[in-house]
């Protein structure tokens, strides 16, 4: 089966960073991406936005907390997962978010201050060799 996303939109909030029991960091963030479109009775233009979760792990996850910060544009390419748990009252709920394989930040314009510039590192945040296998959810906490 596929299961393979690519999203590009600017992150809504800083990146939150936790760590699992296991040490491996954590990173979370949300983007918004927008769909323009047009309607059907009409030429008039609409658009749309769309919020999105993501989730990185280890060293992607420790390169993307230290560089990438509110309203910086990026290019994620991942997967969806869908989280599932039981509320104390009973209640069975859902999420599905993206667990991203690959963040690479998208230039924009001159004088954009949305990269931290505290870091000299190349923004490049490619990690497809020597990445942590991440096949198994066991250090996951629910």
């Amino acid at each position: 089966m596929l299961n393979k996303v690519f999203l590009m939109g600017r992150l809504t909030r800083d990146p939150e960073i936790r760590f699992l029991p296991s040490g491996v960091q954590v990173t979370s963030f949300s983007i918004a991406v927008n769909r323009a479109y047009r309607t059907k009775d009409s030429s008039e233009w609409k658009e749309e936005t769309y919020f999105f979760d993501i989730e990185t792990f280890g060293g992607l996850a420790e390169r993307l907390g230290k560089q990438l910060n509110k309203g910086i544009l990026i290019l994620v390419e991942g997967q969806l997962r869908q989280d599932r748990w039981e509320t104390p009252s009973g209640e069975r709920r859902t999420k599905i978010k993206v667990v991203a394989d690959k963040v690479n930040v998208i230039p924009t314009k001159a004088g954009d201050k949305t990269v931290r510039e505290d870091k000299e590192e190349d923004l490049d945040l490619d990690l497809s060799t020597g990445t942590e296998d991440f096949t198994s959810d066991d250090d996951i906490p629910f």
